[in-house]
């Protein structure tokens, strides 16, 4: 499943789900890079 995440003010990332962390934080991978940041909701 794609996730889109904010990795900072301006930065966001889409990629392949991998787990959501405590305090609201969501991981995705994106090749073999895997990006941390809170998740978007549409």
């Amino acid at each position: 499943m794609l996730k889109t995440i904010m990795i900072g003010t301006y930065s966001s990332v889409q990629g392949r789900f991998v787990q959501m962390l405590q305090g609201g934080l969501c991981q995705v991978k994106v090749g073999e890079t895997v990006y941390t940041g809170h998740p978007i909701n549409r």
